[in-house]
């Protein structure tokens, strides 16, 4: 991902994910994707080093991304898939295993994340090539594909039309382009936690929106728009523009890879909410990150994982 787009996803706080693959519990990625999907001055974020979690992420988001890819079967045979801000590879692998006549590319400016793909795809017996890329910049270089996929990436773009219009033109005539952004904040425990004022995730939902805007008010060349996807893939010269969302619903109890993940994201909100949260709410996310607390996310029975994720569909037209 590009320099300005790792520095938005520190400020921001997937996954999040993401941007890399599908990332967090946040309607627009949440602290563990990536933003996505991923400068504005300031350190570089350290992408490496979050990419257990990208990868706990991407594992638990697997419902989605196989949901998406069944439907996407349904309006392409590809020969060439692209993911776009892949971090760990999770979901290009689950795209190298239902397309195996398919040459899929993990794409990411990351070599630490690129060489985790590398050994997933070993791990999981799927064939996949990697490629170090920036995003947007490097994505002339890759060549057409019948099937491009980027997962909360492009809004770490201060220019989303123009990041949707370079992600258009890697498409081959009749190629689908499959951009992931926005669906539902997250949930992973009841409103009223058994401590503290209830209602903890909506104060954090509206606390993150804001951090949001800031961030994409900070990008360079940040550019205002109405983010309706489908009209924006339209405006890149695309047809058959349409959205759909698919759940993420895992019921308590949690396996270790979903809890870690949890775990891993409340961490990251914890360091970026700092300053934004009252007093009072910043207590009941230290006592739930405390792993002796019996109310904490280490050994409460009711954790679980609900939110949905928003995928944008359309396709070049044939020559």
């Amino acid at each position: 991902m590009a320099h300005g787009a790792q520095k938005a996803q520190q400020d921001h706080g997937k996954h999040g994910g993401h941007a890399h693959g599908g990332h967090g519990g946040h309607g627009h990625g949440g602290p563990g994707h990536a933003h996505g999907g991923h400068g504005h001055g300031g350190d570089e974020f350290d992408w490496a080093a979050m990419a257990d979690l990208l990868e706990a992420e991407g594992e638990t988001h697997a419902p989605y991304v196989r949901q998406a890819i069944a439907d996407l079967a349904g309006l392409v045979e590809p020969r060439r898939i692209l993911d776009i801000g892949s971090g760990p590879g999770v979901a290009a692998c689950r795209f190298a295993a239902a397309f195996p006549a398919a040459e899929v590319t993990a794409v990411d400016a990351t070599p630490e994340l690129l060489a985790r793909a590398a050994e997933r795809a070993e791990r999981f017996e799927v064939r996949l090539a990697t490629r170090q890329a920036e995003f947007p910049a490097g994505l002339a270089e890759l060549g057409p594909a019948d099937l491009v996929w980027s997962a909360q990436a492009v809004h770490h773009l201060g220019d989303q039309q123009d990041a949707l219009n370079r992600l258009a033109a890697l498409l081959a005539p009749g190629g689908v382009l499959a951009v992931v952004e926005g669906g539902l904040p997250g949930r992973w425990l009841p409103r009223d936690l058994g401590f503290g004022r209830p209602g903890l995730a909506a104060r954090m939902d509206l606390a993150q929106e804001e951090r949001f805007a800031r961030m994409r008010a900070e990008l360079p060349d940040s550019v205002a728009v109405v983010e309706d996807w489908p009209a924006m893939l339209r405006a890149a010269g695309l047809t058959g523009a349409h959205s759909r969302s698919y759940l993420v619903d895992l019921p308590a109890p949690l396996d270790p890879v979903a809890r870690r993940w949890v775990r891993g994201t409340v961490e990251r909100y914890r360091a970026v909410l700092d300053g934004e949260l009252a007093g009072e709410d910043l207590a009941m996310l230290d006592r739930l990150l405390d792993p002796t607390d019996p109310a904490g996310l280490d050994r409460r029975p009711d954790l679980f994982v609900l939110t949905a994720k928003t995928v944008h569909i359309a396709r070049r037209p044939a020559d």
